[in-house]
């Protein structure tokens, strides 16, 4: 099966969760062929260059969304404005193209301006299908004549949208945008649509794939929508996090006034409604990713929980001696069940101001107390180290006579140069002299979670792979992921998270426990192995109930159906694939037939494009001649792969195999 797989922002480039669950996922499924489409979002990414890919990926398109604009003049007016659409300087728009787009845009606008009826249900109002048309018909128009770029930068493109933002049943909000609010809308719009005018919506690329598999929703989504609107490739959507959430979490951080805030979030809002309705299938993350799916507009019955699968193996030594360690309570200084460990990125939705009011609690009821703070290296990125300066700066004013430096003391030993328990240190993960992952969660007895908000809490898994007891804040999927086996309390609340962690650094017998109970909850649900199983099983169901799209290529040279000619059952191990092989062995003798086996001579995607030596069916056999006169083809038979199902064909008219 040939899958293409839509990133953004991530894999194949080495950085992000989300690159390392998409490399787990295309390392760990080898029997299928993968080719990868990526939207890159900084040039510093890009710079980093990609991880080690294996062999069968066997293509990589990767477009940037990050490039400035062009810098191209404009006009004064509609007409001398629109004559300058064009692509590499050639191709402009005419007088039908230009009432097109004029059409198309316009649909959007109002679709994004005008909210549906109160009860009115994501996704079934007019304003679904208004967007609808205006996005394919942009994309439409953007395949053939292309220059949708200028287009939207167009001052055309700025009346356009402040017609639809004046018109009746808009909000207060959008009606108040100015001519500078619409031009920002306007540029902004452009940037979200730039995978419309990507070149990958032909036979040899997005139109060559079985299926596409968004690992995200939003910007990755809209090639897969495009996949499906030309050539009928189904579409999966992958979401550990709600890509409309985070824009809405994020755009108070921007410049923006509040009519650009609105508009940019009326289009997201459309755009997931879209995605999730054209999807075959959606596998959110976790239940909070499938609540806000259902708020878009997403069918409960086409959704399927999949955890994200992660390495347990780095943590196994860790995880197996946790219940002994803890139950003994030997430990001390940096190690010692006295410590309370934070692992993460430093940055303010982790809330580390509040952890250190409550930490301050907690000191005045266990003096001997410390807290270790594990973070990620801020080198080059001035926010985040920024951020990580203010909480050093509040540490130091709350712990004045405690070590507050960049690590556990000059010597290693987590006391400061003048003989005092550090109170609190900060670390960094994986740097020259610092611990790695699983030394930081082994070095203290408790784990400790504050964000405000969070996703898929990744380092509160790690910790319950490491058999370590946690408290945590009721924020995201938090509380799914934890099941019981850790305490939750509310964020923002000091008083609270000091409550929570006195009362685990009193009691090593209920930590111990926890922490038991919280590895074997992970290693049942978080895994790579479960992540993979449920995604193989995915693939065959969504490809089971569409064998057959292209029209060109699933008919033979005699005009008959032509399915898979290696059919994705053929990978399943186990008796299934061993009987299946037997009976095939079997037919193959009974008819005097053989098959072309796996060493055979073509890659799988040859064997998509065509025959070899003449029409096939599903197995991989020949079909066997079924008109006068025709020759009967002449092959030999290869040893069969190991763990694979080579099923003999029949005579044609019998059935696929």
């Amino acid at each position: 099966m040939r899958i293409g797989l839509l990133t953004d922002g991530g894999y194949p480039y080495a950085t992000g969760e989300s690159g390392l669950w998409c490399d787990r996922l295309v390392h760990g499924l080898p029997q299928h062929e993968f080719d990868l489409f990526a939207l890159s979002r900084s040039a510093h990414q890009e710079d980093q260059g990609w991880v080690r890919l294996p062999h069968h990926v066997s293509r990589v398109r990767t477009a940037p969304l990050w490039t400035p604009d062009d810098g191209t003049l404009r006009g004064s007016g509609e007409r001398g404005l629109l004559a300058r659409l064009v692509t590499g300087g050639e191709q402009s728009y005419g007088r039908r193209d230009r009432r097109r787009f004029v059409d198309h845009l316009a649909a959007l606008a109002a679709a994004v301006c005008t909210p549906d009826e109160p009860g009115t249900a994501a996704g079934t109002g007019p304003g679904a299908e208004l967007f609808a048309e205006g996005l394919y018909g942009l994309a439409e128009l953007t395949r053939e004549r292309g220059g949708l770029h200028l287009a939207l930068r167009s001052e055309a493109a700025v009346r356009i949208l402040e017609a639809a933002s004046r018109a009746r049943g808009t909000g207060r909000t959008v009606q108040s945008a100015t001519v500078p609010d619409l031009l920002a809308f306007a540029a902004e719009l452009e940037r979200a649509l730039r995978p419309l005018s990507l070149d990958w919506y032909d036979r040899e690329s997005l139109g060559a794939v079985d299926l596409c598999h968004a690992a995200s929703g939003g910007a990755a989504a809209l090639p897969g929508l495009l996949a499906k609107r030309f050539f009928g490739v189904p579409l999966l959507v992958t979401e550990h996090g709600v890509p409309l959430r985070a824009h809405y979490l994020t755009s108070s951080d921007t410049a923006y006034g509040a009519p650009v805030r609105a508009l940019l979030a009326g289009f997201h809002g459309r755009l997931a409604t879209e995605v999730y309705r054209q999807a075959a299938l959606i596998t959110p993350g976790n239940i909070h990713v499938r609540r806000w799916q259902r708020r878009c507009g997403a069918d409960p019955a086409r959704q399927r929980t999949v955890y994200p699968g992660m390495a347990a193996e780095r943590f196994g030594p860790l995880g197996e001696d946790a219940e002994r360690l803890d139950a003994a309570g030997g430990r001390d200084g940096a190690g010692g069940p006295d410590t309370l460990v934070w692992v993460g990125r430093i940055e303010p939705a982790k809330d580390l101001s509040t952890l250190l009011h409550a930490f301050a609690e907690v000191r005045r009821a266990e003096p001997d107390a410390r807290l270790r703070v594990f973070g990620a290296p801020v080198e080059g990125d001035e926010a985040a180290a920024a951020h990580l300066a203010r909480c050093k700066a509040l540490a130091a004013r709350l712990f004045p006579g405690g070590g507050t430096g960049g690590g556990p003391g000059t010597d290693g030993s987590g006391r400061s140069g003048a003989g005092d328990v550090g109170a609190v240190t900060f670390e960094e993960v994986g740097g020259p002299d610092g611990p790695d992952l699983a030394e930081a969660y082994g070095a203290g007895g408790v784990i400790v979670l504050s964000s405000t908000v969070e996703g898929f809490p990744v380092s509160l898994v790690e910790a319950m792979f490491c058999g370590r007891a946690t408290v945590s804040t009721d924020v995201g999927a938090v509380v799914e992921v934890i099941g019981g086996t850790g305490l939750v309390v509310p964020p923002r609340n000091p008083g609270a998270l000091a409550d929570a962690c006195v009362a685990l650094l009193r009691d090593p017998e209920r930590r111990a426990r926890l922490g038991a109970a919280a590895r074997a909850r992970a290693l049942e649900l978080f895994t790579v192995e479960q992540n993979l199983a449920a995604f193989r099983a995915i693939y065959l169901e969504l490809m089971s109930h569409t064998p057959v799209r292209r029209e060109a290529d699933t008919l033979d040279a005699h005009g008959d159906p032509l399915p898979f000619a290696t059919p994705p059952e053929a990978h399943l191990p186990g008796p299934w694939a061993r009987t299946g092989a037997c009976l095939g062995a079997a037919a193959a003798g009974a008819t005097g037939e053989g098959t072309e086996s796996g060493a055979g001579k073509r890659s799988d995607r040859d064997r998509l494009r065509g025959p070899a030596t003449g029409p096939r069916r599903a197995g991989g056999g020949i079909r066997l001649p079924d008109r006068p006169g025709e020759p009967e083809p002449q092959h030999t038979r290869g040893p069969e792969p190991e763990g694979v199902c080579a099923v003999a064909a029949g005579p044609a008219g019998s059935g696929d195999a």
